[in-house]
Parts: structure tokens; C-alpha cells; sequence
């Protein structure tokens, strides 16, 4: 079966005329939104005005005819403001337009090697600090001219200077720049018939317009546009300057204009997939074509003189919302920008510099968005956004993304090494908890916590992480032989979610193992004098019935839950000599053998309860009938936590779909309406031999139970392949291969199939049914959880499921919302089983 792409407009689309008279009509719209913007934007670098038309010329025509993404407006670069101001100050005009040359041929160079998506594998903590910090620099400099005066040559310095620019302020700037501001955040708002058609109008035109004409009308003295000739335009210059600076200078053009026109790609795909059906939609972005058609406008843009371009979100959002639907509206903008530039001077030289910084000022103040804040926020990153902000501000954008960076990884550090050791004596019972991952940083805080326990005491040793290096290990190991020469008892455990009396802890056993590989532990108890564990492979516990079908199972080894005991001769005999396994009936008979004798007694005082009261499962749990998955195992249940129902790639059939299944719809709805489930989850895999059967069905061959059943799966194959559809990817990283990626998607669209189950749509718009995706990985054992909507780079994204999540969550099982799972109900009974 091989994958094919759809049409790319999907349903048939209006006449070439009427296409022809929407772009034409939203390249106007755009076109009186990027003049003034355009010129505020240069007058905020100190580059001379025509620079500011130059680059919002040549990025309409070249960035729009070459660039991936059709709807996307490009023009001069609001995130590269500041730099290039600061490249001003040191090297002069001419020298920075050589820099935009060489920072177009260094985008060129990255889309050749194709690494546009890469370019977005920063964290969003950095780069929208980045953005509201240069913000930040543009509010303060244009401030300086709202106000009547002239920025200084730093952010530090304009708000040093702020005392002395407001005891000197200049009523016409002043009062010309608060006109343009009431207009501007008024303008959306004009009530009635009237402000419905004036709103066609762009606020940012009128507000200049408005605040030119009164500024003509009163005769008010203030600084004007000033368009020199174009005789007189000043063209690039071979570099001149340390070759280091040159270099970081053309780094920071390349990394902070590629950055910020790949964002605004990608956000303008999300905008066209909110506000459009499929039929009526562009071809998705193509970002390593987007990255090259913006290097070919920053190298035409800096040899003509301009600004460095950047696709612009403002000017994009514009641009969708008129209805443009080919790139032709994009570069008719470009055109009109260009004729304006030559037939339009002596209007344009009316405008008020003060004018143009107060659209300027409200631009840079929008760039610190509160989504973006409430978004790191929640997300337990506001320290690397607010140092990001900081460093930007005050040592410039190359600086604030190195230290961004460092504060980021210096995090993700220090949540690693993190490790909290305490202890409580308990009814003579020291219990000693050791929370985070025991690595040798931890070790000497370990030792003088048990070096405080005295000798022969009872002790509980709680480790709470998933990693314990090998100088943590060898050090809790030394100690617990130690501990139990002298006649004292050990229990290590995992962590807890019930606790335990002192009683319970002398009556039972429990097995676990805690490795050098940090392998998660679970419940051990040590005694003096007791024999090691029976022969089992380490892996497997707390699993006692798979433990012994295991054939890898080697010779008992010293460890820390045994590593002082002395077994007996027969436990020696059993440990040396593994029976070897059985296979059929009589493994079947080994198993339920073992489930009798370690587990029954554990679980039948629960299964007693549930016999008589019924079950009451919190969670329809849909998955694959894949061996490797373990159901209980993955998700920490017991009996009556999931109702679960498995098939080959964990399939949703379409109600009334050819050949549908009806014991899938059959389970459905008597989870929903019978049982009253609170979620339902849809679980895939990797390695699913479903999906790799479905990418590599060949056409036209015979139709065999598992092929029918395979048909259920074609919507994923199709969403895959199309470009109307977000891309489904783990968090960290991209798909390993075709068959991971297939997949991951097949979560996200069985939920869609989900979704159109009648009693499922129901019980959503009640608002008391929801749904989750989760993907198992088998080779690394980590479980994901696909996260609600899509994230900034336009896909729906599986988030890893931490150790500690769900810590403090309360039962039924399952119930996953965001990052955070839920421990569920019964995990107590897991452990022995």
C-alpha cells in the first residue's frame, strides 16, 4: 500500500477571477499596515527611512514568490530591531547592509542542509523571552521620541534618561503621539454600523492618518518624514571591523531573523487551519523553502540598501484575515510598497516622526504577550523567560540567548541532581526517604544520614527516583552489609502511595531490586539470617508470575536487598540450576500455579469487594493486542480500575464504516453508557506490526480477515500523508521512522474516530467524558501523553510521563489531563502481583 498525498486545495476552489480579486483586495489591506510599520520600524533602528520600504519591498516580492509558506508577509524584521541598531552604532549603514548580505547567504546555506525544523528545537522559554525582551528595547527607546526628545544608545540609558526627558517633554510630540495611541487601541472597537466599516480600514493607517492630518491642520511643530532622494540611497560596503564581530554580528542576524520568520510561519499554518476548511486552505508551510526564500530577500534587501527581513506575524495575521488565498496577495503588497515608495514621497514626508514611534512603542509593549507568560508559567520556565528578558535588555539579543540558554540547562541540571535525603524515627522504625535521583552528589549527604541510624536498628530505606548511579549504589550497598552484620534489618522500598503500619511491615515480604542502572524500586524486606531471593531474573519484579517464565534468568547475585544474606542449600541448588521453561499447558499451569500462592492472598479480600458491589472501572482503556503491552503494568492498576478492550493497532471502525467491527462500538458504548466512564484512552506502541503492515500492503493483494481489519487503519495511513493535518511527534524529539510516526498519528486519529461515536459525542458536549492519547514506547519503557492542542510548532505532541508525576493525585485510575498522570486506585494490589 503506498501513501499519497491529497490535492493540495482539497475541494474545488472559486474561479481564478474571484481568487485574483481577494488577493488583490488583502494585498491593499496589507499594504496600508506595512507603510507606516515599515518606516517605524527603520526609524527605530537609526537606518535611513527608505531602508525600511526597501526591505518591505523586496521581502514581499522575493520572500512571497520564493518563500514555503504562501499567506506569509515579510518585511523588515521586528525581532532584529535592536540588533540592528547596535550594527549601526559600530560599523555604520553601509556595513550593516553587508552583514544582511552575508546573513542571507547563511540562511541559504541552512536550507540547503535542510535544517529549518530544527531551527525551532529551541525552548519557547528562550525565544518568546527573546522576542519580549527586544520588545521591551523598543518600547523604552521609542519613548524617548513619543515624549519629544532622542533615544539614547541603550536600554539601560533610556530609562536612566527618563527623569530629565519628562521634566522636558514637548507638548506637540507629545500630544500628536497620544492621538495616535487613542486611535490605535480604539480604532477595533468603534461600535455600530459606522465603526463596521470603518474597521475595514487598518488601525495602524488610520491611527498615522488621523494623527498626520491633525498635526496638519493645527500647524503643529514637530519632526516629519524626511525621504532623501533616492539618488542618494546608500548601497553596501565590504565589511570593515574585527572579523569576530563581523562574524557574531552575522550569526545573530541569521539565528534571530530565521527564528523569527519559522514562528510566524508556523503560526500563520495554525491561523489558516482555525479559520478555514480544508477545501478553502493553502498548501501547509514548507519551512526549509520558507528559510531559503528569506535568505534570498535578506541577500537582494542588504545589496539594494534595506533593513533585514523577517516574516512578520502582524502583517501575516492581516493578511489571512482579508481572505488573501495564493502568495500573489503577498507580493502585489511588495508592488504596492514599491510604487508608494516612488510616487508617494511628498505625502509620506507629511507623517510626524512621533507618530510612527508611538505605533512603534505599542508594537514592542505587544510583543510581551501574556500567553506566552501564563504559558511558561505553567509550564515551570518563568525563570529562564525572565532571565532571557533581563539579558536581552540590558546586554543585547546574542547575549540574552546565550544566557537563556545556560539558565535553561542549568535547570534541567538541577532538577536532575536534585535529591532531598531525610529521616524520622517512627515507633523505633527509622525511616530514611530519599527523594530525586541518588547520583555521587548525593552520596556524601547519604552516608551522614546513615551514619546517624545506630547499629541493629530497624530501618526503611524509601527511594524515590528512577536513577541511582554507581557510587550511590556501591555506597547504600556497603552500608547494608554493614547494617546487617551487626544484627540490624533493612527494607528498601519504592515509593509509597499507602502507608504502612508497623505491623504490616513485620508480616509481609516483599520483592524488588534496586540496581546500578537506577531500576525503579519496589518493596524489599531484609532480615539477618534470611536466605536471598529465590533464582528470578531482576527486571521482572515485582511480577513474581513473569519472573518465572523468564529464560534469562541468571545465577543469584549479591545485591542490596540481599546482598548479606546467607542462603540455605536448597535455595543454592534452586538459584544454580533454573528449570528450564515450559511452553502450553503447562506454563499456563505454572503461572496460575504461581498467581495462587503469591497473589490470590493479596488480592482476594479486593476481588471479594468487587464481586459483590460490581465493577466500577474509571477508564475505558483502548489498546493493541500486542503481547509486550501490559495493561496493568504500564498504568499501575488493579482489579476494577480499567475496563479495557485490545485489538490488532488499536482501532476505532467508524460507526457505519464497510466491514465495521461492531464489538468495538458494542465495548464503547457500554463503557459509556453503562458503566459511566470518566475517560476513555487510546493507547498505541512502538514497533506495531499493524502500522508496518499497512505501510508496507502492497495494492491489489488478496483480502484476507487481518486486510479487512486493516481497512479501519487507512485514515491514519491518509492523515500522515496529508498537509492539512498537525504533525503527531514526542516531545524532545522527531520520529524515529515511518512506522513510529504512523504510530503516533494513529492515536490522534483514532480519537477522531472516537469522537464521532454517538454516545461519545454526547457525553462530551455534557462535559462529563474525556478523551486521551498515550503512546508506549517498548524499547525504552516510557509511556507519553499526547497533550492537549498543538504547540507552537504546529504539532500535536506526546509529553513524557515523569516518575513523579501524579504524585499527589488522588484515585480511580487513569485519569490523565495534560502532563500529569493520576496514580491510579489499587496500586497496592500491583505490587504484589
Amino acid at each position: 500500500m503506498t501513501a499519497t498525498s491529497p490535492p493540495a486545495h482539497g475541494a474545488p476552489r472559486k474561479g481564478h477571477r474571484a481568487d485574483l480579486h481577494a488577493d488583490l483586495s488583502a494585498s491593499l489591506t496589507v499594504f496600508l499596515i506595512a507603510l507606516p510599520l515599515s518606516l517605524g520600524i527603520a526609524l527605530a533602528t537609526g537606518a535611513p527611512l527608505q531602508a525600511g520600504l526597501v526591505a518591505a519591498a523586496v521581502g514581499g516580492i522575493v520572500a512571497g514568490r520564493l518563500g514555503g509558506t504562501p499567506l506569509l508577509v515579510s518585511g523588515p524584521a521586528t525581532g532584529l530591531t535592536v540588533v540592528t541598531a547596535e550594527l549601526i552604532q559600530h560599523y555604520g549603514w553601509r556595513t550593516t547592509c553587508a552583514i544582511t548580505v552575508l546573513a542571507g547567504c547563511c540562511q541559504l546555506g541552512l536550507a540547503a542542509l535542510r535544517t529549518a525544523r530544527s531551527a525551532l528545537m529551541v525552548s519557547p522559554a528562550i525565544v518568546h523571552g527573546m522576542l519580549a525582551g527586544v520588545g521591551v528595547t523598543i518600547a523604552l527607546a521609542q519613548l524617548h521620541i513619543v515624549l519629544g526628545g532622542t533615544p539614547q544608545s541603550s536600554a539601560l540609558a533610556n530609562v536612566l534618561g527618563l527623569p530629565d526627558q519628562l521634566a522636558q517633554l514637548h507638548p506637540a510630540a507629545l500630544g500628536v503621539s497620544a492621538l495616535t495611541l487613542v486611535v490605535l487601541l480604539g480604532w477595533p472597537r468603534l461600535p455600530g454600523r459606522i465603526g463596521l466599516a470603518l474597521r475595514k480600514v487598518p488601525a495602524a493607517l488610520a491611527a498615522v492618518a488621523t494623527a498626520t492630518a491633525f498635526a496638519a491642520l493645527t500647524g503643529l511643530s514637530v519632526p516629519r518624514v524626511d525621504l532623501p532622494s533616492w539618488r542618494s540611497h546608500a548601497l553596501p560596503e565590504l565589511p570593515e571591523g574585527p572579523v569576530l564581530g563581523i562574524v557574531a554580528a552575522v550569526l545573530t542576524v541569521t539565528l534571530v531573523g530565521s527564528v523569527e520568520s519559522l514562528l510566524s510561519a508556523v503560526a500563520t499554518d495554525k491561523l489558516i487551519a482555525s479559520q478555514r476548511r480544508t477545501g478553502n486552505r493553502p498548501p501547509r508551510a514548507d519551512l526549509d523553502r520558507e528559510l531559503r526564500g528569506q535568505g534570498a530577500a535578506n541577500v537582494l534587501s542588504g545589496l539594494l540598501g534595506g533593513l533585514p527581513v523577517a516574516g512578520g506575524a502582524v502583517r501575516s495575521v492581516a493578511n489571512v484575515k482579508s481572505g488573501a488565498v495564493s502568495r500573489r496577495s503577498v507580493m502585489l503588497h511588495g508592488l504596492w510598497i514599491l510604487l508608494a515608495a516612488a510616487l508617494l514621497v511628498p505625502a509620506l514626508d507629511l507623517i510626524p516622526l512621533a507618530a510612527l514611534a508611538a505605533l512603534v512603542m505599542a508594537l514592542g509593549v505587544q510583543m510581551v504577550n501574556a500567553t506566552h507568560l501564563r504559558t511558561v508559567t505553567r509550564h515551570r520556565e518563568i525563570a529562564v523567560y525572565v532571565t532571557t528578558i533581563a539579558a536581552v535588555v540590558l546586554g543585547g539579543v546574542l547575549e540574552g540567548v546565550a544566557i537563556g540558554i545556560a539558565v535553561a540547562v542549568a535547570m534541567v541540571l538541577h532538577r536532575l541532581a536534585r535529591t532531598r535525603i531525610t529521616m524520622e524515627v517512627q515507633d523505633g522504625v527509622h525511616r530514611v526517604c530519599a527523594r530525586g535521583q541518588l547520583t555521587f552528589l548525593a552520596v556524601p549527604r547519604l552516608s551522614r544520614v546513615l551514619n546517624q541510624i545506630p547499629p541493629g536498628g530497624r530501618v526503611v530505606v524509601e527511594l524515590d527516583g528512577s536513577f541511582m548511579d554507581h557510587a550511590a549504589y556501591e555506597t547504600l550497598q556497603d552500608w547494608q552489609h554493614a547494617h546487617l552484620v551487626h544484627g540490624g534489618s533493612l527494607e528498601v522500598t519504592g515509593r509509597s502511595t499507602t502507608r504502612m503500619t508497623g505491623a504490616d511491615r513485620a508480616n509481609r515480604t516483599h520483592l524488588a531490586h534496586q540496581g546500578h542502572q537506577g531500576h525503579r524500586a519496589d518493596r524489599v524486606e531484609q532480615r539477618p539470617h534470611r536466605g536471598g531471593h529465590r533464582g528470578g531474573h531482576q527486571c521482572c519484579r515485582p511480577w513474581t508470575p513473569w519472573m518465572n517464565h523468564c529464560d534469562h534468568r541468571p545465577a543469584a547475585e549479591p545485591t542490596i536487598p540481599g546482598a548479606a544474606a546467607a542462603p540455605d542449600a536448597l535455595e543454592v541448588a534452586e538459584a544454580s540450576a533454573p528449570a528450564p521453561r515450559r511452553r502450553g499447558a503447562g506454563q499456563l499451569a505454572s503461572g496460575i500455579s504461581a498467581f495462587q500462592r503469591d497473589t490470590a492472598p493479596h488480592v482476594r479480600e479486593e476481588l471479594a469487594r468487587l464481586a459483590r458491589e460490581g465493577q466500577r472501572p474509571s477508564q475505558l482503556f483502548l489498546t493493541c493486542a500486542d503481547s509486550r503491552l501490559v495493561t496493568s503494568m504500564i498504568t499501575a492498576s488493579g482489579p476494577g480500575d480499567l475496563f479495557t478492550v485490545r485489538n490488532v493497532g488499536n482501532l476505532v471502525p467508524l460507526p457505519g464504516a464497510e466491514a465495521a467491527d461492531d464489538s468495538v462500538a458494542a465495548a464503547i458504548e457500554y463503557a459509556v453508557d453503562v458503566l459511566k466512564v470518566d475517560s476513555i484512552t487510546v493507547c498505541g506502541h512502538s514497533g506495531c506490526g499493524a502500522m508496518q503492515a499497512l505501510l508496507n500492503s502492497a495494492p491489489g493483494a488478496p483480502m484476507t480477515p487481518l486486510r479487512r481489519w486493516l481497512r479501519h487503519g487507512l485514515p491514519s495511513l491518509e492523515r500522515m500523508a496529508s498537509r492539512h493535518h498537525a504533525w503527531a511527534r514526542i516531545a524532545g524529539r522527531l520520529p524515529a521512522d515511518a512506522v513510529e510516526q504512523l504510530c503516533l498519528t494513529n492515536v490522534v486519529q483514532q480519537l477522531e474516530h472516537l469522537r464521532a461515536h454517538e454516545s461519545v459525542a454526547r457525553r462530551l458536549a455534557e462535559g462529563t467524558l474525556e478523551l486521551h492519547g498515550m503512546y508506549f514506547h517498548v524499547g525504552e519503557a516510557q509511556a507519553y501523553l499526547l497533550s492537549e492542542g498543538e504547540d507552537f510548532f504546529d504539532c500535536r505532541v506526546f509529553d513524557s510521563v515523569g516518575h513523579q508525576a501524579g504524585q499527589h493525585a488522588e484515585p480511580p485510575a487513569g485519569h490523565h489531563t495534560g502532563q500529569h498522570a493520576e496514580v491510579p486506585a489499587g496500586q497496592h494490589v500491583g505490587q504484589h502481583a
